[in-house]
């Protein structure tokens, strides 16, 4: 007979305002004693994307690209920032649909979302012209963090980094998971 399991989701607060370089796992950890509260075998952490991308150093200005032809007639027909449309190209894989609305692209890990995932908010200079990227491998980024918590905690956990995605061509946004490691 199976035991009974219960699904719990603990929200973390105090986490800081990462940036490159800093330590998710230290920071989940430490968080977690202000909390009274600890990892424990199984669990499930789930981390947003933004903050991964962060302290690997996906951030990039915009001001720094040089804006190919390609760039500039995607620009031009959806009205985006010419730096902003290279910055997508070179994200995605395919472009699916350019729209002003957004720019629906097939990231070249293979998720299809609106401009390649890319985002300014939250981001330090975001309304400067920086712009954060999803990290280069999400799986493996997922892995890395998941043997630090691991080594940090004494226990072992799964990790599932999340970004907030629209459906395409639908109002509205679902969490997915883009990277996952241990599951």
């Amino acid at each position: 007979m199976n035991a009974l399991r219960e699904l719990t989701v603990r929200p973390l607060a105090g986490l800081p305002m990462f940036a490159a370089g800093q330590s998710i796992a230290q920071a989940i950890c430490t968080a977690l004693v202000a909390q009274g509260d600890g990892l424990r075998d199984g669990d499930i952490c789930v981390v947003a994307q933004k903050i991964v991308s962060k302290i690997e150093g996906r951030s990039i200005d915009l001001a720094a690209l040089t804006p190919g032809e390609e760039a500039r007639a995607l620009a031009e027909r959806t009205g985006r920032d010419p730096a902003m449309a290279q910055a997508i190209l070179d994200e995605s894989a395919e472009i699916m649909r350019p729209h002003p609305a957004a720019i629906i692209a097939r990231h070249r890990t293979g998720h299809v979302l609106a401009n390649a995932g890319i985002d300014a908010s939250n981001v330090s200079g975001g309304d400067a012209g920086t712009v954060l990227l999803w990290p280069c491998e999400p799986d493996a980024s997922a892995r890395r963090l998941r043997a630090e918590l691991a080594e940090a905690s004494g226990v072992r956990v799964a990790v599932v980094i999340a970004d907030s995605m629209g459906r395409a061509w639908r109002i509205g946004t679902v969490g997915t998971a883009i990277g996952c490691a241990g599951l």
